[in-house]
């Protein structure tokens, strides 16, 4: 591998036919195309970019689901100088109001959007009042259908190693989104790094299945493959998410090497897994799985190993990451080879700037965390307080950072980046962790960011969809996530002072899940009354109070009277001998999937908490009754058991 200072040096390097990226579309649907196809292409596109009076400096927002155009318009952006700004499509308001703000927050944005998906922001413009924005945004809105490459290339820039690769915004469904500043010098970096301690090498070959608009999915799994010169596959997330068995199928049959996850998939895939007999896999090629994105659950990573242990996979495969996009990625992982580990600590001793107290896995207070490796090369990591004293070994603080790979911080957004660095130049990741052995072990957030399905949710955004609930106040509602032992998720709670009758409150519940779940697609556990709100002298919430509580059992009990009274509203269902053919199927998937959720047929499926990984399970299933005939945008407008068949049954009678 050359010393590369740019990606566009490290991409013109492997034009290569025998190097390619296969985009994996489906069972039987694959598009594969060679470095030199994609720089070519991207040079095409490059063209019809500026020929619309795009130029180097400018931003492109990414709204795009199809993972080919993305990567070819994404290099073509780089070739170009132009500035790629990814934003994740998803199907809820919260991306739609991101594209807003963020082409708010740029100086020289533009858009790139499908038809269907500027169609749909369109809708939501006009409902929420932001038609003069959305005049503006389409002024600057190139649509990818009218955006097809003739042969003319467009004129490439030579970028400088410190000029601006990207822009990876983070994540947040009220507070502006931060848009961190990844140069050409940061991305080579990290990408080096990693890849030597990962000890890639060009008979590598990779698959993930991770959005492109994640850091670990960008720069982790198609950046770091063209910088070393490997052969990658790019699944994309809907199919993972709709066919998750599909993804050790694929790295059976493409002899995958390098593969990526958080938790969230492995128990999703986990998941259909147990409830099929037969699984013809053979995973011995399988070196190293990426284990990052949230938080780590070690009883998952224990019980995937197991799992799949019979088909060939190594328990040295295991390989959990830690890193964070501010850090363009990479800040510590372990050496390759050995098997996968974690320290055993007593949960009392979880305090800042205390040692911990390491205990045996019997020990009734013992909570586990994943080893995640020493830091990499050029990435200075420290543990330390709010004064700066570096902690050293064994005590908990904050993780800080210096280094290369580290970004110079937020575009446009100068108080944030006052708070981002340390007075003497750290950059404060709000991580909280320690060192053992000099290794990094992450043990929780400063700032209780709530991590969900792989993404990072901050309290006081979803605090505020539920003040827009009803005559809730602010400084009434708190909103946290609880790891329950090392359990893979955060358990999300909801928290509203109430000092009336329990029976009054019920109906708070589902009018607070179907808010959370409507704007985020987040899961909420318990939305439960409480009798007061501790806060600091300063007037911040005192959330540990909470989650204290929580893990100590004293919400059971109030949970148990809410489930009681929920029941009893209820009632009894409808009665099922009427049901039509596809009412009953419907109805039999749904019980059989989510057996604990009880599921009436005119349940709103948003109302009782269903996540979007109950809704892909479900769409699956349905799809291989009635092929083609439901997309999962469907399921939103025909959210309830009923509403859903009466729709399918139109469908297939049209189609009869």
């Amino acid at each position: 591998m050359n010393n590369y200072k740019t990606l566009n040096a490290a991409l013109k390097d492997h034009l290569r036919d025998d190097l390619s990226v296969t985009f994996i579309e489906g069972i039987n649907n694959e598009i594969t195309i060679s470095y030199q196809q994609l720089y070519e292409r991207a040079l095409r596109q490059l063209g019809c970019f500026q020929q619309r009076g795009l130029r180097a400096g400018d931003q492109l927002i990414f709204f795009l689901k199809d993972n080919p155009s993305f990567i070819e318009a994404f290099w073509a952006c780089l070739l170009g100088g132009i500035v790629p700004v990814p934003v994740a499509v998803g199907i809820s308001d919260e991306h739609r109001s991101k594209v807003f703000r963020i082409f708010k927050r740029l100086d020289q944005a533009y858009l790139l959007i499908d038809r269907k998906a500027a169609g749909l922001l369109s809708i939501y413009a006009d409902k929420n009042g932001l038609q003069s924005e959305y005049t503006k945004l389409v002024e600057k809105t190139l649509l990818l259908e009218d955006m097809q490459p003739g042969e003319a290339y467009g004129d490439e820039h030579e970028p400088e190693e410190n000029d601006l690769a990207f822009i990876q915004f983070s994540s947040g469904s009220t507070r502006d989104p931060q848009g961190v500043c990844l140069t050409h010098k940061n991305l080579i970096t990290t990408v080096v790094d990693l890849g030597n301690r990962a000890q890639y090498t060009a008979q590598d070959i990779s698959l993930s299945w991770m959005p492109l608009t994640h850091d670990l999915g960008l720069i982790g799994f198609h950046l770091n493959m063209i910088v070393f010169g490997m052969n990658q596959n790019i699944m994309a997330t809907d199919v993972f998410s709709r066919r998750p068995l599909l993804w050790m199928q694929k790295t059976s049959e493409k002899r995958a090497s390098v593969l990526s996850s958080p938790n969230f998939g492995f128990r999703h895939y986990l998941k259909l897994y147990e409830s099929r007999d037969e699984h013809q896999l053979d995973l011995s090629c399988v070196r190293l799985i990426l284990n990052g994105a949230e938080p780590i659950s070690v009883s998952l990573c224990e019980q995937f190993l197991t799992t799949m242990q019979k088909h060939g996979l190594h328990r040295s495969a295991m390989y959990t990451v830690y890193g964070l996009a501010e850090a363009a990625l990479a800040v510590s992982l372990p050496v390759p080879g050995a098997e996968f580990e974690y320290i055993t600590v007593d949960r009392n001793s979880l305090n800042d700037a205390e040692p911990v107290q390491y205990v045996d896995k019997s020990h009734p207070q013992a909570v586990r965390f994943a080893i995640e490796g020493p830091p990499v090369e050029r990435c200075a990591l420290r543990i330390a307080g709010e004064d700066g004293q570096d902690y050293g070994q064994d005590t908990i603080g904050e993780i800080q950072l210096k280094g290369p790979n580290v970004t110079a911080g937020y575009y446009n957004d100068n108080e944030a980046n006052q708070r981002l660095f340390t007075s003497d130049g750290w950059l404060r990741t709000g991580d909280l962790g320690l060192l053992y052995k000099g290794q990094v072990v992450v043990t929780g957030r400063l700032k209780d960011i709530i991590f969900a399905n792989g993404q990072n949710y901050y309290p006081h955004d979803l605090e505020a969809i539920v003040l827009g609930v009803g005559a809730l106040e602010l400084g009434k509602v708190v909103v946290l996530g609880v790891r329950v032992n090392d359990n893979d998720h955060d358990d999300i709670l909801v928290c509203i002072l109430h000092r009336g009758d329990l029976k009054d409150f019920i109906p708070h519940i589902k009018e607070v899940k179907l808010a959370i779940n409507e704007q985020t697609g987040l899961d909420v556990a318990h939305v439960l009354p409480v009798t007061r709100i501790p806060k600091t002298t300063s007037g911040k919430i005192q959330r540990r109070f909470f989650a204290d509580a929580y893990l100590n059992g004293e919400y059971n009990e109030v949970i148990g009277q809410i489930h009681l009274l929920q029941n009893a509203d209820q009632g009894v269902d409808k009665q099922q001998s009427g049901l039509s053919e596809y009412a009953h199927k419907i109805k039999f998937i749904c019980d059989s999937l989510l057996p604990d959720k009880a599921i009436g047929l005119q349940d709103n499926f948003f109302e009782i908490g269903m996540s979007s990984l109950d809704l892909a399970q479900i769409h699956e299933k349905i799809d291989e009754f009635y092929p083609g005939v439901l997309d999962i945008i469907d399921m939103f407008e025909y959210s309830t058991i009923e509403a859903l068949a009466g729709f399918i049954e139109n469908k297939v009678g049209k189609n009869a």
